[in-house]
């Protein structure tokens, strides 16, 4: 059968990208039943944005590029399926959405068994494609034909982080994931701006290394820094994950591959500085190996106005 909507070219392109855009839906609506869970594909970036802490319907809607109306819609949806609740801010006129308990364990199956998936099967679609615009969409939707896809998707094994090396093209990846995760809980010190604006000047060619984790069908989601301070001492610094990438084990495995890292540079003495709020992220730290260290704190503690907890790596 003739296809009409790919035959008016650039006249019909709005209705060809609403085609593709349902067809990729439709196989993220199986992968996500799939996974068990009683949500649909317009729900998942309120979810998303909710990850962080309760947001005003204002906020919700600038966080995913929807309309405060759609929004709310949205929201009294995922409260009546008991994945959100909400409840009223600091001024009692303010209306605040979280998740609850139930949202926050949908929201960790989609990390875990959703993203990956569907991620993957996307990159695929368009993984070699060049030329024209129009061409690549045509390639798309070929591709499409022949294996859907939630038929992609399905042949996507979830897991798979892999650590990726620093390139100078990663520069603007190591700021923004840094910026996210400080900004949202402390202020952005002048320490952390010269660091996080010239990160080649301040840690690689001091002799220090960046390391970023990747995740599949997500892309770069984590990074951390191995910068020497003087006398054979480094600072495991600069370590952060997003938010999309909660409930990955993403942070795990890039801090074992910065210790795993440490060691074959030869360092020595390896600590860090941090802020008792980041108790996640503390208790990561003993598990593999951190300890508490006042030398550590008088040392280095003032270098960041928020450091409140300085460790030192002492391998078992």
């Amino acid at each position: 059968m003739h296809d009409v909507v790919a035959a008016m070219g650039p006249a019909f392109l709005g209705s060809r990208l609403k085609r593709l855009g349902e067809r990729m839906q439709a196989g993220a609506v199986e992968i996500i039943a799939e996974a068990g869970l009683p949500i649909v594909p317009a729900q998942v970036p309120v979810l998303t944005a909710l990850r962080s802490g309760p947001l005003a319907i204002g906020q919700i809607a600038e966080a995913v590029g929807a309309s405060q109306p759609g929004v709310s819609r949205i929201v009294g949806q995922l409260e009546k399926l008991g994945l959100v609740a909400a409840g009223r801010g600091r001024d009692q006129r303010e209306r605040l959405v979280g998740l609850s308990d139930a949202g926050q364990r949908a929201v960790e199956t989609l990390a875990r068994e959703v993203w990956p998936r569907v991620g993957t099967a996307a990159e695929q679609l368009y993984a070699e494609l060049s030329g024209p615009f129009l061409v690549q969409l045509g390639r798309i939707e070929r591709a499409l034909q022949q294996a859907s896809l939630a038929q992609r998707a399905r042949q996507v094994t979830p897991g798979g982080l892999r650590l990726v090396e620093w390139r100078d093209d990663l520069a603007s990846a190591f700021h923004d994931i840094n910026v996210e995760w400080i900004e949202a809980m402390f202020t952005l010190e002048p320490v952390d701006r010269d660091v996080l604006e010239n990160p080649r000047e301040r840690i690689i060619a001091p002799g220090g290394t960046i390391l970023f984790v990747a995740a599949p069908g997500i892309g770069i989601v984590g990074t951390c820094a191995l910068m020497p301070t003087g006398g054979g001492e480094f600072e495991l610094t600069k370590m952060g994950v997003l938010e999309a990438a909660r409930g990955m084990k993403a942070g795990e495995f890039l801090l074992n591959a910065a210790i795993e890292r440490a060691r074959a540079m030869g360092v020595k003495d390896l600590y860090l500085l941090t802020n008792r709020k980041c108790a996640a992220a503390i208790h990561l730290y003993e598990k593999l190996g951190f300890v508490h260290d006042a030398g550590v704190m008088a040392a280095h503690g003032a270098g960041y106005a928020r450091c409140d907890v300085a460790m030192r790596y002492m391998p078992a």
